[in-house]
């Protein structure tokens, strides 16, 4: 018996990880590929099409193909293995290949082109509009209007596009596992805190190195090294050691394949009939086209790079009144820009992580939500989960109606990819009277609890919680009919802003009194902590933005250049990064290897949406300082109109239905100290 294909028997029918294996993943996809077609075939027996036998059909098949195939890419993401990566590579073209079955099957579109062609006379309400919009430029977008030959060739770069994503993912999880740092002389370890000390200690013992400190590529192990450690040799070398990933020429290394899918990508754009691939994707965002991200990068370089030169020439002039060197190196920047924030502000991270103890602060992200959108979080360990690290919550309202699942896994771990994000193993939509509830999760890397001291978070850290939560959010409060529209279904350079506008009340006291206490002695975070948390908030924010600005220029230089043009990826990336680059280049290093926003994940020709989210949050949070930041009326008009819609509308309309006009940028020039 396959667990996937029965009914869950489990708690809001959960994901029944406790009965799952490897070897029902396959067997499952193959069956519910099958199932689907056969929903896809129904739909095509139509004799009268109309919305709802053919749009709304489409969008409520291969729902179960859904679920399973989101069980186990966030498996392959949160808690790998060799054997689920070698299922990856059998499945990934298994879902592609069905994919471009619906969406290159002339019949269906003809009946999909047939309702559309009726748009004007339907009398469809505007989340049944935006579904017509959607489906009919998903299979246009697709290919359903090219020939026969062309759609085999589009078949083919999908197929081959989805195995060098894989492939691209693969290596960087192998690079980082790969390194190591083995101190065995504590004396190299000055600067370091005890609590980080101890951690690479621990790690030496899981290891079988007892008696040395490791230290990893791992967010928790290299970031606290690269800013405390006063061994300047050491902090070159695992510098260098994050900054080479996949790109060393050997078995792991990642540049063909950034070639191939380059080329790949720019191939299936102009079959479609566009020039570039940026051009396809940013038909479909916010920002339209590649002049207009182009426009508006360079307008954050130029009020930025003049900030930043400011900050650096500060820092390399304190750097050499405490001895160090001439010229700053980029191993050296983190390592004197924390010393010379606790020089300013009197605020270093050891000073705020006792407030900030793990359990403390989801706490404290559990009473936000319910202060702000009336939400409870119940543990649940009937849940199933997938490692015993993961928390099953129940999420229910103050109505005690159920609302969501929420998982939350917070540590780093060999099968874990790095970084942090939000992710939905069910979505939400409604079948008649029915609303099913979306599974969410939340996945991060911070740090472990050692022997002696637990999780304690950085300033960094809990505003990583808050910003995925604040995608949480988006997913559990979702109210609409079409699971394809609903929850994080949005503009890609719009689904960022529930997450970014969450982390503003990290600095707000009413907030932090909340939950952020002192993990021995239980005293509520100083006020005049908090204050010096706000001022240094603004701290090296010319550095940073020109840090986002160099990422979002390296990927509109990737996609919208002629691939052909891309021959060395080392030249390719310093000139695209030239322009914000202040401090000297580091030979042999290369970001593009282990840049997995645009290689691996969904950011392609997208990640500009940072910042782009950026100026809506800043302005939309400015609504909520000025009338207060638990301010029911305003948590409402939020939640409605942007948490809860989805992509029911295009996000403009919803944006100014929230805030009542349109967005403006002086918010977040003003709160980045910018203007």
């Amino acid at each position: 018996m396959n667990p996937l294909l029965e009914k869950f028997n489990t708690p809001f029918e959960t994901a029944p990880f406790d009965k799952i294996k490897n070897e029902h993943f396959l067997p499952a996809v193959q069956e519910a590929i099958q199932e689907a077609k056969s929903e896809i075939e129904s739909i095509k027996a139509t004799t009268s099409p109309n919305f709802s036998s053919v749009i709304e059909a489409l969008d409520n098949s291969g729902k179960k193909l859904g679920i399973i195939s989101s069980i186990f890419f966030n498996l392959n993401a949160a808690e790998t293995n060799d054997e689920i990566q070698k299922l990856a590579r059998e499945i990934s073209p298994l879902l592609t290949a069905h994919g471009n079955d619906i969406l290159l099957d002339k019949e269906l579109f003809d009946l999909v082109d047939t309702v559309y062609q009726q748009k004007g006379s339907l009398d469809l309400n505007e989340e049944q509009e935006t579904l017509l919009d959607k489906t009919y430029k998903s299979f246009v977008r697709n290919g359903a209007n090219l020939s026969e030959e062309d759609k085999a060739k589009l078949r083919e770069i999908d197929k081959e596009l989805s195995q060098k994503g894989l492939a691209f993912g693969e290596n960087v999880l192998a690079e980082t596992n790969k390194y190591e740092l083995v101190v065995e002389d504590e004396a190299k370890l000055a600067g370091l805190p005890d609590s980080i000390k101890e951690a690479a200690a621990q790690t030496a013992i899981e290891k079988g190195k007892e008696g040395k400190w490791i230290f990893t590529l791992a967010f928790p192990s290299y970031v606290p090294f690269m800013t405390y450690a006063d061994n300047r040799e050491l902090r070159e070398e695992i510098f260098k050691a994050y900054n080479t990933k996949s790109c060393k020429g050997d078995e792991l290394d990642n540049q063909e394949i950034i070639k191939e899918i380059l080329v790949l990508k720019n191939q299936r754009a102009n079959l479609l009939g566009y020039k570039s691939y940026a051009d396809f994707v940013l038909e479909e965002r916010m920002a339209k086209s590649a002049p207009e991200v182009s426009s508006f990068l360079k307008d954050l370089l130029e009020k930025a790079k003049p900030k930043a030169q400011e900050e650096l020439e500060e820092l390399t002039k304190f750097a050499q009144s405490i001895d160090g060197p001439e010229t700053l190196q980029k191993w050296d920047f983190g390592y004197y820009s924390e010393k010379l924030k606790k020089a300013k502000f009197e605020v270093d991270d050891e000073l705020t992580k006792p407030y900030f103890e793990l359990e403390n602060t989801i706490q404290g992200v559990f009473l936000t939500a319910g202060k702000l959108y009336g939400l409870q979080f119940i543990k649940n360990e009937d849940i199933p989960v997938y490692h015993p690290e993961v928390t099953a919550y129940e999420v229910k309202d103050t109505s005690g109606k159920h609302v969501a699942v929420f998982y939350a896994d917070f540590f780093p771990r060999a099968g874990k990819r790095n970084g942090a994000w939000m992710t939905v193993y069910q979505g939400q939509f409604k079948e008649g009277n029915v609303d099913h509830r979306p599974h969410i999760s939340i996945v991060c890397n911070f740090t472990k609890p050692t022997v002696s001291t637990p999780s304690l978070l950085t300033f960094n850290e809990v505003t990583t919680l808050f910003h995925e939560f604040g995608h949480a959010l988006h997913g559990m409060l979702a109210n609409g009919t079409y699971e394809s529209l609903s929850g994080t279904s949005v503009y890609w350079d719009f689904v960022e802003l529930p997450s970014q506008i969450f982390e503003n009340w990290c600095y707000e006291k009413e907030c932090l009194d909340l939950f952020a206490k002192h993990y021995q002695t239980g005293e509520k975070i100083p006020e005049e902590l908090i204050e010096r948390i706000k001022k240094a908030a603004n701290f090296h924010q010319g550095y940073q933005t020109l840090r986002q600005v160099s990422f979002g220029l390296l990927d509109m230089a990737y996609y919208s250049t002629n691939p052909a043009e891309v021959q060395s990826l080392f030249d390719f990336e310093k000139a695209a990064m030239r322009p914000t680059e202040l401090l000297p280049a580091v030979e042999g290093t290369l970001m593009s290897t282990s840049f997995s926003h645009i290689f691996q994940g969904g950011y392609a020709a997208g990640y500009y949406s940072y910042k782009w989210a950026e100026v809506l949050d800043a302005d939309a949070f400015e609504m909520f300082l000025e009338n207060g930041i638990f301010d029911p009326v305003t948590a409402k008009a939020f939640k409605d109109h942007v948490l809860s819609s989805g992509g029911k509308v295009h996000p403009s309309i919803l944006y100014k239905r929230f805030r009542g006009r349109e967005p403006k940028p002086e918010a977040l020039l003003k709160r980045a100290g910018l203007i």
